[in-house]
């Protein structure tokens, strides 16, 4: 089991950004399954109302696929540690395709993210997978691209000066004229 101590050697995810409690089963190259409990002390429900419905307190969609991406991404860096994404390398999330939500999921629920490594090309991973809240699928993944890059690249100054300039328009061709059939 990989705890909350061991993830922050990992990632460079902290609170609140930090969406995976527990890492359950690691499978080097291959697969892992982490933990998030999901609870109302969230920034997500700050402001919440009084009045507020069971429906108000749904988490955030979006939330719940980063929280699957940061086991994603301790999958990737188990072998390599990087929590500092100023040095070495840094995980970018290249695209999502056929993500699908079946649940939502309410403060008091455990979510256990399940990823799998389905290609890997280089530094850059395609995983596939899902989320359940006890026997129930919240999310699926149908593939999610991630890859690592150099922070030195994303750190580089701005390249400075005037844009190019657009090149000269050409001149209008005249319409060629038509003979009268008449």
């Amino acid at each position: 089991m990989i705890t909350v101590d061991e993830i922050k050697r990992l990632l460079p995810h902290r609170y609140p950004m930090l969406l995976v409690d527990r890492v359950t089963e690691l499978v080097p190259g291959e697969r892992a399954r982490g933990l998030k409990a999901v609870t109302c002390n969230e920034p997500w429900y700050e402001g919440m109302p009084d009045t507020a419905s069971a429906e108000d307190y749904h988490y955030p969609w979006t939330v719940l696929i980063e929280s699957w991406c940061h086991v994603a991404g301790v999958l990737v860096t188990w072998d390599r540690p990087n929590p500092d994404v100023r040095a070495g390398k840094a995980m970018l999330l290249g695209g999502i395709t056929d993500a699908e939500f079946h649940r939502p999921v309410v403060p008091g629920d455990v979510v256990e993210h399940h990823v799998r490594l389905a290609r890997r090309v280089g530094e850059t991973f395609v995983f596939e997978g899902e989320s359940l809240v006890g026997k129930e699928t919240a999310l699926t993944i149908g593939r999610l691209t991630m890859t690592m890059r150099p922070a030195s690249e994303l750190t580089a100054p701005p390249v400075t000066g005037p844009p190019p300039a657009d090149p000269p328009a050409a001149p209008p061709v005249p319409d060629s004229p038509v003979p009268d059939p008449l």
